[in-house]
């Protein structure tokens, strides 16, 4: 199932079905594990038809493993580009959505295209994707179809790397990975705040009676910068000490009173990287992925990563 043994080094695992949507993730693992000096894993989770002939071949006696088509013709793909890194290919059965996670584990990354065979053009996400981006145990970064993506030229280190940041809520480990891929990239990072403007008191009252002396409310202007400045003031103590480990990183904050997931969105028409954090817990202590990294999965045009927050003991 492998050929070539990978360093000691944390890999970079990407998943292939053969499809044009994984063939485009595979190009953009190999591009950036080349440029990290990591492995890269190949992984190929044999189809459901595969796995119960070579189960029923096997229950027979002794005998050779049935050819993995899909990964025979990836490993073309990937010996025809050439490569510097380590490469390992795997075939895996069971289920993707277990057999990837599994093979990630200790990974640097999880790569995936946005959709297997049969998706539709005009979507991004696929269920396999996005049941991986709120169970992966490292990283995941899905790269979206050509329909959907921008311009990749450059590499996968190419593009500023854009960063959802809430300063409360968004965990150490996804600021970290944000800030690491702009280092190692030697890009900017945009650290996007964004925020909804409370509403305005006179909004909450319908009818007020004549005889209720109610103060004028600030005007929108006065209110949004009064937000606006206290927002900056959060962001900038939060990112402090991740600006003083990496004081090379060119820092590009960013704090607007806007919908969040629509103005990563947008920015992710020109950027190279989207960095999310899968931070969102359900009330019976699994994680799911939130309604912010939900919407960028959905509808980025750059690749996301979804970082998840560090298990709970």
């Amino acid at each position: 199932m492998s050929d070539t043994n990978t360093a000691s080094e944390p890999p970079v695992v990407v998943g292939v079905d053969g499809s044009e949507h994984s063939l485009r993730a595979l190009e953009w693992a190999l591009s950036v594990a080349d440029h990290l000096g990591s492995p890269l894993v190949v992984a190929h989770v044999r189809s459901d038809a595969l796995q119960l002939g070579a189960a029923r071949i096997a229950s027979l006696g002794p005998s050779p493993e049935l050819p993995d088509a899909v990964m025979a013709a990836v490993r073309t793909v990937v010996e025809e580009r050439g490569h510097d890194m380590p490469v390992r290919y795997e075939s895996l059965d069971g289920s993707v959505t277990d057999a990837l996670p599994a093979a990630a584990r200790g990974a640097r990354l999880l790569v995936t295209g946005s959709r297997g065979h049969g998706g539709f053009a005009s979507l991004l996400l696929g269920s396999t994707s996005r049941t991986l981006a709120a169970t992966a145990p490292c990283p995941l970064v899905v790269v979206p179809h050509e329909a959907r993506a921008a311009a990749l030229e450059g590499g996968a280190e190419a593009g500023r790397v854009l960063l959802g940041l809430h300063p409360e809520e968004t965990p150490d480990e996804v600021v970290t990975f944000a800030f690491e891929a702009a280092h190692h990239r030697g890009v900017p990072l945009e650290a996007v705040t964004a925020f909804r403007l409370p509403p305005q008191p006179s909004s909450l009252v319908v009818a007020p009676a004549p005889a209720l002396q109610v103060p004028p409310p600030l005007t929108l202007a006065d209110d949004a910068e009064t937000f606006v400045r206290e927002a900056e003031r959060e962001q900038e103590e939060r990112l402090r000490p991740f600006v003083a480990r990496w004081p090379k990183v060119e820092l590009v904050p960013s704090v607007v009173p806007a919908d969040a997931a629509g103005l990563l969105v947008e920015g992710s028409q020109d950027a190279g990287l989207l960095v999310v954090g899968r931070h969102h817990r359900h009330r019976f202590g699994s994680l799911l992925v939130g309604s912010v990294a939900h919407a960028v999965l959905h509808h980025a045009h750059c690749p996301v990563a979804v970082v998840p927050p560090v298990p709970q003991a």
